[in-house]
């Protein structure tokens, strides 16, 4: 093949792409449609519970068109991290959609549903081997970890999409997956360069994000040639520049010019971007440097209690004034009646809260560089997290109270200080998981972790 076409629908399978876009792309006549589902952005809930952060109804509105259109033209479509996180549960939830949207259009084809979900008992035999290494910022790891852990994926690279692919797969659904990988396999599969095969899956995974301006989730497309790739949007509205595609291929990366995959290291520090047209980007010179034994990244999830919030806005200037000591004070009151209503120290076992001020620092905490506070109303949040529903609601209504009425010296007699858009003012949120592995799996065979089961539709 002199050229390989590849569409990327949208940045993840859920999240819409206009029709319109995908069609004017099937009329180029594609080699390959890949797309991303999912992701760790949304948290562990999702990999704790098995449940997607798109609905059923997002999923298949995405999924349909895909679907019928590479059927049409008979190439493969590649869906890789399955549900959000690639479990076992969404890998299958994703597949029942596949086999509804077949059967509601009389489709027939060969998918590969490629097992990303870890087995407990192989992965404490690779830790008593000495496999699992631990990745920056380090987590503790042991049995326990993983045995107490409710899903543990691996994240899988080129080479189980590639072995599908072999084996004939019309459709690959995948579980917890690298997005870059999704693209790289079937060019690589091709024969094409290792280094422009990843650099090009790097920048169609979240699709129009590598645009100038993303006007909302929608198709990319990438022509990779032997010694270049070219990418443009297929909005006619939407254009890509130099700028905007080096800028993606920093994206989400510890380093802008050393991408780490699992079997190697993309190097884009040589990487040229030129303008071919006011809305097309050549790119050239990207290496891949193979790199041995090929590591797995692992991610757990398991349950960190049940929870309850508080939110409020604070409005007097007096308050905001002195919001430092009115918070310590607060901390300081909901301790104190922590300790009242949980006498025993093994009662308050477990017992978590955390305070954000939305206006001072509620996202970067005390990493916020901006010390004075110049906002005329903050949002206090507080997230008490407990052993079970019942304290984490007790500890937040009580928490409430104390901030309704807290005072400052400037005013006398009783005060309201907190305003509460909800009724109950708590919201029950119910069991909460936490990440607890940041970890990879050194494997000999980069299959070796993964199940290719093959299935006619």
């Amino acid at each position: 093949m002199d050229e390989i076409r590849m569409i990327a629908p949208t940045g993840v399978l859920g999240s819409g792409y206009l029709k319109e876009s995908l069609d004017a792309g099937l009329k180029l006549k594609p080699h390959f449609i890949g797309v991303d589902a999912g992701s760790t952005d949304p948290g562990p809930h999702f990999l704790g519970t098995g449940t997607c952060a798109f609905s059923k109804q997002a999923y298949k509105r995405d999924l349909t068109p895909l679907l019928l259109g590479t059927r049409s033209l008979s190439i493969p479509l590649a869906i890789g991290s399955a549900g959000t996180a690639g479990g076992e549960i969404q890998l299958q939830w994703a597949f029942d959609i596949v086999k509804e949207i077949a059967a509601d259009n009389n489709l027939h084809f060969k998918i590969a549903l490629i097992h990303a979900e870890q087995r407990k008992d192989y992965l404490i035999s690779q830790l008593k081997a000495g496999k699992i290494k631990p990745l920056k910022p380090e987590l503790p790891i042991s049995e326990a970890v993983i045995t107490r852990s409710e899903h543990i994926v691996a994240m899988m690279g080129a080479e189980p999409y590639m072995q599908a692919l072999k084996e004939g797969a019309d459709v690959i659904l995948a579980g917890r997956s690298s997005d870059p990988a999704i693209f790289a396999a079937f060019c690589m599969q091709k024969g094409y360069d290792p280094g422009l095969a990843w650099h090009a899956g790097k920048i169609l995974e979240c699709g129009t994000a590598a645009t100038v301006f993303r006007k909302r989730p929608d198709c990319i497309l990438a022509y990779l040639h032997k010694d270049h790739f070219i990418v443009e949007p297929l909005d006619p509205d939407a254009r890509c520049s130099p700028q905007s595609i080096a800028a993606h291929s920093f994206y989400e990366n510890y380093d802008p010019f050393y991408i780490q995959e699992s079997s190697g290291l993309l190097d884009i520090s040589q990487a040229s971007y030129q303008a071919v047209s006011d809305r097309a980007v050549k790119v050239s010179g990207s290496k891949f440097v193979p790199q041995t034994p090929p590591t797995l990244k692992l991610e757990g999830a398991e349950f960190a209690g049940y929870q309850s919030v508080l939110i409020g806005s604070i409005r007097d200037p007096i308050i905001i004034r002195q919001i430092d000591s009115w918070m310590t004070r607060l901390k300081e009151k909901a301790a104190e009646r922590i300790a009242e209503l949980y006498p025993a120290p093994h009662a308050r076992e477990g017992i978590t809260i955390f305070y954000h001020v939305y206006g001072k620092d509620g996202t970067m905490g005390p990493l916020e560089p901006v010390r004075e506070t110049l906002s005329h109303e903050l949002c206090l949040i507080v997230e008490v997290t407990a052993g079970t529903q019942e304290i984490a609601t007790t500890i937040a209504g009580s928490i409430r109270h104390i901030a309704l009425h807290l005072p400052v010296p400037e005013w006398s007699g009783i005060i309201t200080g907190l305003a509460t858009p909800f009724s109950p003012p708590y919201i029950e949120r119910g069991a909460i998981y936490r990440f607890n592995l940041n970890h990879v799996l050194e494997v000999e065979n980069p299959l070796e972790a993964f199940q290719i089961e093959m299935i006619s539709i």
